[in-house]
């Protein structure tokens, strides 16, 4: 479950002054945006992130993230904040992308298996505070990074072998494995075609009865082999053309 709590600055005003009125309607008026928070463990058990985006207008703005198990939620733990534009170690696993300038992110270290958290960031400045709370099991939030190095070879002219490699921010394939699964499109007449194939325990896939002259886009995606969390982003797409037969 998740949700949004505001928390508004309380002013107490001792007569009726002008400045002391436009501070209470500043207070009221403007809190900061509030964090949009999305959470994602992309090596399990070890790296868990959480991000939000900067706000444009945020010269003033602070944050404080704090995470917690719900069974315990009186054992608060600081959450270690990683500024935007930072080369923080806690940042290896996530793609150029993603660790944009314009990205806060929080990292929860050695958080524990099965077990609910919730996790509190809240944006503060003089305007007032505004909050996101939600709440996650790791388990639920794994979304390893794609698949690199997809390979195609020929195999006959109309057969296709392709190879790709597990993400290399994936640190535990002894013991957490990853399965793929692979998605060709091709066009027929102009109109778009895809088959999704998988799931795949090993790095390769045959792709067989393809059309001559027909042009194929190739893209894999890595799963937690027990099904945890989510498949992760398509990698980088290959196109190949199979070529025309001769007469």
């Amino acid at each position: 479950m998740g949700g949004t709590v505001y928390i508004i600055t309380a002013v107490l005003v001792f007569g009726w002054g002008s400045q002391a009125l436009d501070l209470l309607k500043a207070t009221l008026r403007d809190p900061p945006v509030t964090p949009t928070v999305h959470c994602w463990c992309s090596s399990y058990p070890n790296v868990t992130l959480c991000s939000w985006p900067e706000p444009l207008d945020s010269h003033s703005t602070h944050y404080i993230a704090t995470y917690s198990e719900r069974q315990s939620n009186t054992d608060m733990k600081m959450c270690h904040l990683i500024p935007p534009g930072s080369s923080s170690s806690a940042l290896a696993t996530v793609p150029p992308s993603s660790s944009s300038d314009q990205l806060w992110h929080c990292h929860l270290p050695s958080l524990k298996l099965l077990t609910e958290y919730i996790l509190n960031v809240t944006a503060v400045h003089s305007g007032g505070s505004s909050s996101h709370i939600t709440s996650f099991m790791m388990e639920d939030i794994v979304k390893p990074d794609p698949p690199v190095d997809v390979r195609v070879t020929s195999l006959t002219t109309r057969n296709l072998l392709v190879e790709w490699s597990p993400p290399p921010t994936w640190k535990s394939m002894d013991i957490f494995p990853l399965k793929y699964q692979l998605l060709y499109q091709w066009k027929t007449r102009g109109t778009p075609k895809s088959l999704n194939l998988g799931p795949f325990e090993n790095n390769k896939a045959e792709l067989k009865g393809l059309i001559s002259g027909r042009t194929y886009q190739i893209q894999v995606c890595a799963k937690e082999v027990l099904g945890l969390g989510q498949c992760s982003d398509w990698s980088s797409p290959v196109n190949v053309t199979i070529p025309t037969t001769k007469p």
